[in-house]
């Protein structure tokens, strides 16, 4: 199986355009031989947390809303997963969410973030509590979302649930938040023997000039793909030597 990672340049709150070059990359990663491909943070809006926030529900979505339809027919026609995070709703405020659709377009699983950052919080968005999980032609997937991957406990129970890969949708910046995607991701891999994948922005987020460099790193914690720091693209890793799928 070939897992891949999308990195662009989303633009901010326009959700149609967004969700039009998100169907593009799925239809390349089937073309590629890709099974699956993983968004970055808010890849569906882009990193606007004001804007969803005060937008009245507006940029909010559920897993079945329309405005998802044409990743959906994307997924079933190219016969490929993909992640894709957004905004979603919960009672208590809105979410950093996952939605999982399998090659069917139909959804597999929904996972919210579970450790918000203090902006977050502040402006609004609440945490999840369940762990997210999904199989995928046999191989059992777990979800992260950016500041989750800083808490090892999460990898940890990824790997006691007998997941094989970890797939974080992410927004790391220049500078610091490179630093930190260097530390974090390989130590993930190696320390709980999982295939790690980091789908990450490019350019400009929010208040965030995001570096790219979406990557897989193997279980051994060696990096098997990585994408440019300023370009956009589908990142895929390679056919997994040990069998994965």
């Amino acid at each position: 199986m070939i897992i891949s990672a999308a990195q662009f340049t989303a633009r901010p709150r326009d959700i149609d355009a967004n969700v039009a070059r998100m169907a593009g990359f799925v239809t390349e990663a089937g073309e590629r031989g890709a099974s699956l491909v993983v968004f970055a943070e808010l890849a569906v809006t882009g990193y606007e947390l004001d804007a969803i926030a005060d937008g009245a529900g507006r940029l909010t979505l559920a897993p079945d809303d329309p405005r998802l339809t044409p990743l959906r027919e994307a997924c079933r026609a190219a016969g490929v997963a993909a992640v894709v995070n957004c905004a979603g709703r919960a009672p208590a405020g809105p979410t950093i969410s996952s939605f999982v659709y399998g090659p069917d377009g139909a959804l597999l699983t929904r996972y919210d973030k579970q450790h918000v950052t203090q902006t977050e919080a502040a402006a609004g968005f609440v945490a999840g509590t369940a762990d997210g999980r999904f199989a995928l032609n046999g191989v059992a997937f777990a979800l992260a979302i950016c500041f989750d991957a800083h808490f090892p406990a999460l990898a940890a129970r990824a790997a006691a649930d007998g997941c094989r890969v970890l797939l974080a949708s992410s927004l790391y910046g220049r500078g610091a938040g490179q630093a930190e995607r260097r530390e974090i991701f390989p130590a993930l891999a190696k320390d709980n023997g999982l295939h790690v994948l980091l789908a990450n922005h490019v350019g400009r987020a929010g208040p965030y000039d995001a570096c790219g460099l979406s990557a897989v790193w193997g279980p051994d914690g060696t990096a098997v793909a990585e994408g440019a720091d300023a370009e956009e693209g589908l990142v895929l890793g390679p056919q997994s030597p040990d069998g994965l799928g």
